[in-house]
């Protein structure tokens, strides 16, 4: 049996993965108060063919009830010997303020009708089990798909034992991802962005590629980052972390960092880890390139 206990920041889509969990064949409940789990965990373990995969929505508008989560998750656990993951959802202020001002709906935490404030508030109360989480899912960038997309890979990878790698290119003037466990900058790479044939073109296309590649620097950055990914896994599945968020970062997101995560993802995938690769940047980063300099 598996509990997984969704909690995270109102409008980063705790309600949206608890739906795709289910459609995945978990048992669902949302809003649970913490000290009625056990009871509601007893129950569903008492049934003649209890389910394997149990999702709970836990979150703050319950109030101070929540604050008993910790010592619930600590009980479930311990005494009752039931494995729990926390997913926790984020995303950014920004991201969370578009999502309240389309839906038209107040923070849970203010009765102002100011959303900054709440939010604040939320992300304070919300930093213990933060930290906690086995999984931090950001969503500020995801439509209903690709959040469909990361749950289910978050699901598929509670019934495996080797680690699920998740490679992130992403460029720094778009911020950075916050749900990353490691996080690497690949700007001391020469910028193929000041080469008027290269700069048009994502890391992905053979002649940026080739040009990021051919740098003694960029061969010496792969092999001992793959090097230390591959020593540090088996460690974070012995603490139950089987999901590795890997993040590489240039200015733009569109050529240094395509480039380095697409060469890590063939590394890590014939040492025989399951890697997804995702390019956070570089579309967007592209369209905005072509438009100050068109071909």
């Amino acid at each position: 049996m598996r509990l997984t206990i969704i909690t995270g920041l109102s409008g980063a889509g705790r309600t949206s993965s608890l739906k795709v969990l289910e459609d995945l064949g978990c048992f669902c409940a949302d809003n649970i108060p913490p000290a009625l789990i056990p009871d509601f965990m007893r129950i569903i373990m008492s049934k003649p063919t209890p389910p394997e995969n149990i999702a709970i929505v836990a979150d703050l508008r319950m109030g101070p009830m929540f604050d008993e989560i910790y010592d619930v998750i600590d009980h479930l656990e311990k005494d009752m010997e039931i494995p729990v993951d926390i997913l926790f959802l984020d995303a950014s202020d920004d991201a969370l303020l578009s999502r309240f001002e389309q839906t038209r709906r107040n923070h849970p935490l203010t009765n102002s009708g100011m959303i900054s404030p709440g939010i604040m508030a939320e992300r304070e109360r919300l930093q213990r089990i933060k930290e906690m989480a086995d999984y931090v899912l950001d969503t500020t960038t995801f439509g209903s798909r690709q959040l469909a997309s990361a749950i289910e890979r978050y699901y598929r990878s509670g019934k495996s034992m080797t680690a699920q790698i998740s490679i992130i290119s992403f460029g720094y003037k778009r911020g950075i991802p916050v749900d990353a466990d490691l996080m690497f900058d690949v700007r001391f790479i020469p910028n193929p962005f000041y080469i008027d044939d290269l700069k048009r073109d994502t890391g992905l296309s053979e002649n940026v590629y080739n040009y990021v590649m051919s740098f003694p620097i960029t061969q010496e950055f792969l092999e001992k980052t793959t090097s230390l990914i591959l020593e540090l896994a088996p460690h974070y599945i012995e603490q139950d972390k089987k999901h590795i968020a890997i993040a590489i970062g240039c200015t733009g997101g569109m050529h240094r960092s395509v480039a380095i995560s697409h060469a890590l993802s063939e590394r890590l995938s014939n040492s025989g880890l399951q890697v997804e690769l995702v390019h956070r940047d570089a579309a967007i980063e592209q369209l905005s390139v072509l438009e100050r300099f068109p071909r």
